[in-house]
């Protein structure tokens, strides 16, 4: 049994779109950051860093086991699943590869780009709202020109596609046509098709 604290974040769709794939037994406890709940004395006991999402594998070898930081579970969760990510050391550091990508680079840069775009006081900031949609609009050409020839990010679907796609799925509040980046929307409709994933968009429910 996994307990997955979470909210209905692109961090926290990560490992809720990865525990559907891999149809594991999970139970939600929702964060709502929107209240600062991430910051309570319980939730900083499971996560210092008070970020979504952390989860505790209850049935872990040795006794519960807790982690947090979004791109270390999918690899735990895909270590102890067998999938989505190759024993191979080529191909298993190519996904790695992608993984840091979207860690080191798609996460925070579109992110920036939500809080200039959405924020009603950054909307004001034209140097940061520029800055931030440059570089995302870099990194969408990135994606577009790899998947230009492949059809997911690493060699087969993998927790590569997993850690990236709940950022895109935010395009609209990006200002993103996929007209412009034409491999990128045809990868993501495929994704975006998958029934695990249209589960796990939509964990934790909130009312």
């Amino acid at each position: 049994m996994i307990e997955l604290y979470s909210w209905q974040t692109s961090n926290g769709r990560k490992v809720s779109i990865m525990l559907e794939e891999l149809g594991m037994e999970y139970e939600v406890h929702a964060i709502d950051i929107s209240k600062g709940e991430q910051f309570k004395p319980a939730y900083i006991a499971l996560n210092p860093n008070s970020k979504i999402p952390t989860i505790v594998d209850r049935d872990a070898a040795g006794g519960p086991y807790t982690l947090f930081e979004s791109g270390a579970i999918l690899m735990y969760l895909a270590d102890q699943a067998g999938k989505f990510f190759p024993t191979d050391q080529r191909r298993r550091h190519k996904v790695i590869q992608w993984l840091m990508f979207q860690m080191g680079g798609i996460g925070p840069m579109f992110g920036q780009v939500h809080h200039f775009l959405r924020s009603e006081e950054a909307k004001k900031d034209a140097y940061g709202i520029k800055r931030y949609t440059t570089e995302m609009r870099r990194l969408y050409g990135v994606m577009d020109a790899r998947l230009a020839n492949h059809e997911y990010l690493a060699d087969d679907y993998s927790i590569a596609d997993i850690a990236t796609f709940p950022w895109v799925a935010r395009y609209e509040w990006q200002g993103i046509d996929f007209a412009d980046f034409a491999n990128v929307g045809r990868w993501f409709a495929s994704i975006n098709a998958r029934p695990a994933v249209q589960k796990g968009l939509f964990v934790p429910e909130i009312s």
